[in-house]
């Protein structure tokens, strides 16, 4: 199904949102190192793509002025791009391995009485997402380590 580039951008901000960022999950998914970049990104590239123009132009005068919006062009496209991937990714199918681990985790957490969506027949990272999101939230440190042993 392909997706508009607002609904990528969209659905990175919703990912980004609702992916948690748990150490247990830093050396299993790309996931924690994108947002933290894509965060980063969001706070510090649209002042220094400012910033830099600024200084661009004050120091090389009008002629450059295109190279100084080229330049913090660029900046500014930095934290687009780490929300089109989490946009991209939140909308891939789970691979095999990962959708018995998903399975495993829904299970596990019906049986804990947890509140959660039903189990999808071809879940999705954003799925899974929602599930690690409510499973850190509301069970036990200690149940929740055992999954990253």
């Amino acid at each position: 199904m392909a997706h508009s580039v607002v609904s990528m951008f969209k659905d990175g901000q919703d990912y980004l949102n609702t992916w948690p960022v748990k150490k247990e999950l830093y050396p299993y998914f790309p996931e924690c190192r994108v947002i933290a970049a894509t965060k980063l990104a969001l706070t510090v590239m649209p002042p220094l793509a400012i910033l830099v123009c600024a200084v661009m132009v004050n120091i090389q005068g009008l002629a450059y002025l295109p190279q100084a919006l080229a330049i913090g062009a660029f900046f500014l496209s930095l934290p687009l791009q780490g929300l089109l991937w989490l946009g991209h990714r939140s909308n891939q199918v789970l691979p095999p391995q990962l959708k018995h681990w998903y399975q495993d985790i829904h299970r596990k957490m019906q049986a804990e009485g947890c509140e959660i969506s039903s189990m999808k027949t071809r879940p999705q990272f954003k799925e899974l997402a929602s599930l690690l999101k409510v499973a850190f939230d509301e069970l036990d440190r200690i149940f929740t380590q055992k999954w990253f042993q």
